[in-house]
């Protein structure tokens, strides 16, 4: 998946996740609309394209000696940096930002193998 249908097949994936975390009331995560959800998908994904190397790099060494726990922190830095772009995308608390972004990579991980298993991804 390269280009730009990965990145908009990501960012749908990554809006319906959003909506999904959504309902989960101790999450913190409030999400206005499906549009807001879209636009917060692609946020996201730009993030993750162009800040999460950058972060991941000044991070190495942190990560290394967490055994990869600074990892998930980088992961809720970009969640919570999406929520501050994004209007109509809010979290809580940084202790949101921390369980939306795992919730997040498992609900993706899921959606996302349910594609492949479809041959859409």
């Amino acid at each position: 998946m390269e280009g730009i249908l990965g990145f908009v097949i990501t960012a749908v994936v990554t809006a319906i996740s959003l909506l999904i975390i959504s309902y989960i009331p101790f999450l913190g995560i409030e999400v206005d609309s499906p549009g807001k959800a879209l636009i917060s998908g692609a946020v996201f994904g730009l993030l993750n394209a162009f800040l999460r190397p950058i972060l991941a790099f000044f991070g190495a060494p942190i990560t290394f000696i967490t055994f990869g726990l600074f990892a998930i922190i980088i992961n809720a830095i970009i969640f919570g940096l999406t929520a501050k772009l994004v209007e109509g995308f809010r979290l809580r608390s940084v202790l949101s930002a921390i369980l939306g972004a795992i919730v997040l990579g498992f609900v993706n991980g899921i959606l996302f193998s349910l594609l492949g298993q479809l041959g859409i991804a």
